[in-house]
């Protein structure tokens, strides 16, 4: 089985590490980092087969895992999926909004090539990112609308540059509408679908969001539209927030643990 290195010990890393010592995902979790150690040793306790936590990232990838699972943030992928991958290591990233910086990604696909690696990049809490990598060569725009409370948007890099407070909003409300190159950045924690259906298909700067609080609502919800010479797609996904962390959705959990079956397994695969 294939050995795994975890770099990031919170809701997502703790979801994917149980899901690894339960049998679900065929691999053995070796190795794991997080740069708040006390959440590294509270995640090892639960589990009935327990890593060594690495003291650095650097370590992390030097010791003899086959994949590195990076679920901590995009400045830790700007920062160590360079050496991760020139430690001969794949790559699977949680944190994708840190990869609309071409400078970052071009170095990194540089490195796959180079060191003959993969990056994996879980569709999170998206549908039909391969329909959309399908018609790529057709497509004349891409919108996503994202839904959320405004409590799972509370802390967003947006906050600090607008004069709206997320406990005054008491209706549905647009806070964002433009490329989802400044989506990303202005809600790093809570847009990272938009990073991948760039990633799939227009790119970032052509690539349009909508970001809409609704404090009537308990789910965040995306919508993407989709249209060219092909058609035309249509996609709604009602999520369920995260228990642990209402920034993010059930399925980008989900979403994770089987992109990670699915490398460390021989059998089916399902989609393009």
């Amino acid at each position: 089985m294939k050995k795994i290195g975890l770099l990031g010990c919170g809701a997502i890393g703790t979801q994917i590490a149980l899901a690894i010592d339960s049998g679900k995902i065929p691999a053995i979790l070796t190795h794991v980092y997080d740069f708040d150690r006390s959440k590294s040793e509270a995640l090892v306790s639960r589990l009935k087969k327990r890593p060594q936590i690495a003291e650095n990232p650097h370590m992390l990838s030097s010791n003899p895992v086959d994949i590195v699972v990076e679920a901590a943030s995009q400045d830790a992928v700007r920062n160590h999926a360079l050496s991760i991958l020139q430690n001969r290591r794949d790559l699977l990233i949680m944190s994708v909004g840190a990869l609309l910086d071409e400078s970052v990604l071009e170095i990194l696909l540089d490195a796959c090539r180079e060191f003959k690696r993969t990056i994996y990049l879980p569709s999170g809490a998206l549908a039909g990112l391969d329909a959309i990598r399908s018609v790529k060569e057709e497509l004349e725009s891409v919108l996503l609308v994202t839904t959320k409370n405004p409590k799972s948007l509370k802390g967003a890099r947006f906050f600090e540059v607008s004069k709206i407070d997320t406990d005054s909003i008491t209706t549905k409300t647009v806070l964002f509408e433009g490329s989802a190159k400044d989506a990303v950045n202005l809600f790093p924690a809570n847009i990272n679908v938009a990073a991948l259906l760039s990633l799939a298909g227009l790119g970032s700067h052509n690539t349009k969001v909508r970001i809409v609080a609704d404090p009537q609502t308990d789910k965040n919800t995306h919508q993407v539209i989709a249209q060219g010479k092909f058609g035309s797609i249509s996609i709604t996904v009602e999520n369920v927030p995260d228990s642990t962390n209402p920034k993010t959705s059930r399925l980008a959990t989900l979403s994770a643990v089987e992109c990670l079956r699915a490398a460390c397994s021989t059998d089916m695969r399902i989609g393009s």
